[in-house]
């Protein structure tokens, strides 16, 4: 089952939306934060969160 956003209740993130918060809050978390929500929660706009995950994705990063 994928999971859904604990702010909106947006259904089936994407891997890109799970990994993101995976990197931001730990490994181990069990809630996640949908792009737009993650954004908000953090004040940055979501174009900085998408850079940040293909920054991670070039690195070789297997969160994404």
């Amino acid at each position: 089952m994928k999971p859904k956003c604990r702010n909106c209740d947006k259904a089936n993130l994407s891997k890109d939306e799970t990994g993101i918060n995976k990197k931001m809050f730990g490994e181990k978390i069990k809630e996640f934060f949908c792009l737009g929500c993650l954004a908000e929660y953090l004040e940055v706009d979501e174009e900085f969160l998408l850079e940040k995950i293909n920054d991670y994705k070039e690195q070789g990063c297997t969160a994404f």
